[in-house]
């Protein structure tokens, strides 16, 4: 288990904020809005992805679960057109998934440290130490949320996730 320097430039994205542990009804109702309005906008163009993030002087870990805040993405494969959001929205409107709290942004990383998780979420902690040590050697600091790329479903006895963290020198 290797970490790297990456670097990502502007992804388009449907997005939903929110508050709540993982697996919470919170983070479960984004997940099945930004599904839903993605579907009707022809499918999404990549895999689930969350940003995480604590309003905490505790380290992310040390913070309990239900005050994690998050922004959960699906990345696009272009720009929608004007208003295909909306429309979107309204046609599935019915399903009573939370389809108003869908939004469409466009955000810029720059130069990250990733690495490949294999494994449940509970052992990332390990990845996240290998990751650390990896900024520590390169003289780097975290220059934005913590980000995840859901590579399998969540519920996938064999879980890959790419853990990415935007840095900048120290």
């Amino acid at each position: 288990m290797n970490a790297e320097l990456t670097t990502h430039g502007p992804v388009t994205c449907l997005n939903v904020t929110g508050l709540g542990e993982p697996g919470g009804s919170e983070h479960l109702s984004a997940i099945g809005a930004l599904f839903t309005v993605a579907g009707a906008m022809g499918g999404p163009g990549g895999p689930l992805e969350g940003l995480w993030w604590v309003e905490d002087e505790r380290p992310g870990l040390e913070v309990p679960r239900e005050q994690w805040r998050w922004h959960l993405l699906l990345p696009l494969a272009a720009a929608p057109e004007p208003g295909r959001l909306e429309q979107a929205r309204e046609s599935v409107r019915a399903t009573g998934a939370a389809v108003d709290r869908v939004r469409v942004s466009v955000f810029t990383e720059g130069q990250c440290v990733e690495i490949l998780h294999h494994g449940p979420f509970s052992e990332e902690h390990l990845s996240l130490k290998v990751m650390q040590e990896f900024m520590d050697e390169h003289a780097l600091v975290p220059n934005g949320p913590h980000h995840e790329v859901y590579l399998t479903a969540f519920d996938d006895p064999d879980p890959r996730t790419v853990l990415r963290q935007p840095v900048r020198p120290a």
